[in-house]
């Protein structure tokens, strides 16, 4: 995995929750995503989101602390890190395909962003599934061809935020379900105030490890 983030910028690896379990774990999105605060809920033009699974229940506690993508974040960040965002996202049937682009490009100090797509729904060429420019992150033209990143539900996409990457449309007829998150350097503002939206039944419940990677 580490090569393929050095170079081609992304890998797709088997996620943290055992397939024999992936029926609670669909469940358990929809339960979450139905329950949402309307403040919470985003429809964008191609799909909608709902911030913040960090604090919508124990069926997704393990997805940020899975230890392939915080050794990504070792690897790629070289620095103390955090998460900074982590959100459902369901891509609607018939939508268009997303424009390619990148996260975080790089700075002096690096780069500078990891995200993980965790595949609630089979990734698939017909519906919606991510591409990635192959080493884009590398150079700043796009001239390579894309390639979808597709995988069995359960899957997980990890990336570096500076490669080139959009979703394709969805030709399928039916909803494709993922959860996205994203580290940052520890020092870096972040995308969502997860101290503050902290609920007393997710402190008591994560790990030392999910406390440190929340700011807590």
């Amino acid at each position: 995995m580490i090569l393929e983030l050095e170079h081609v910028g992304f890998a797709v690896v088997p996620g943290p929750i055992p397939p024999e379990d992936m029926a609670a774990m669909s469940a358990a999105y929809d339960v979450a995503v139905a329950s949402a605060a309307v403040d919470d809920v985003k429809v964008g033009s191609t799909s909608t989101r709902v911030r913040d699974f960090v604090n919508r229940g124990a069926a997704f506690d393990e997805l940020y602390v899975y230890p392939p993508v915080l050794a990504a974040c070792r690897h790629l960040l070289k620095e103390p890190f955090r998460l900074s965002t982590m959100h459902a996202r369901t891509l609607r049937p018939g939508a268009s395909a997303q424009g390619l682009h990148v996260d975080f490009a790089g700075d002096d100090r690096g780069w500078n962003m990891v995200g993980f797509i965790y595949m609630v729904d089979e990734f698939r060429h017909d519906n919606g599934a991510t591409c990635f420019v192959p080493g884009s992150h590398l150079c700043s033209g796009t001239a390579v061809e894309p390639i979808l990143a597709c995988g069995p539900a359960g899957s997980m996409i990890v990336y570096n935020g500076a490669v080139w990457h959009g979703h394709t449309c969805n030709r399928s007829g039916e909803p494709r379900r993922s959860i996205q998150g994203a580290y940052i350097r520890r020092d870096a503002p972040s995308g969502e105030n997860l101290t503050e939206r902290m609920l007393p039944e997710t402190l008591a419940r994560i790990s030392p490890l999910a406390k440190y990677l929340l700011g807590l």
